[in-house]
């Protein structure tokens, strides 16, 4: 029920967690439906189910084509200096131990 409410809301990895239950559940169509979603969020692990749904023949190349460019509008939306500073600190912080 959770889950359901927070893909409802907005949440991109809730939203490819209810397509891997609908994959689950043999609701193909209703799966690559919720990872087209998350994947315009901008989930990884929603794009790469719907290249492998893609390889698997169960979605068109325009879709994936079209999610691809909607994946990536949302990627750049979240780049900023502060978070490509906040990246280069964490990497450095790894590094030391």
């Amino acid at each position: 029920y959770h889950l359901v409410e927070a893909a409802i809301g907005g949440h991109p990895a809730a939203r490819d967690a209810v397509g891997i239950m609908e994959m689950r559940m043999g609701n193909q169509d209703r799966a690559m439906k919720h990872f087209t979603i998350a994947a315009t969020l901008g989930h990884d692990g929603a794009m790469d189910s719907l290249r492998m749904g893609h390889a698997l023949g169960g979605v068109r190349k325009e879709d994936v084509d079209i999610a691809l460019g909607a994946y990536q509008a949302a990627v750049d939306a979240t780049k900023s200096p502060q978070r490509d500073i906040a990246e280069k600190y964490l990497a450095e912080f790894a590094a030391l131990g």
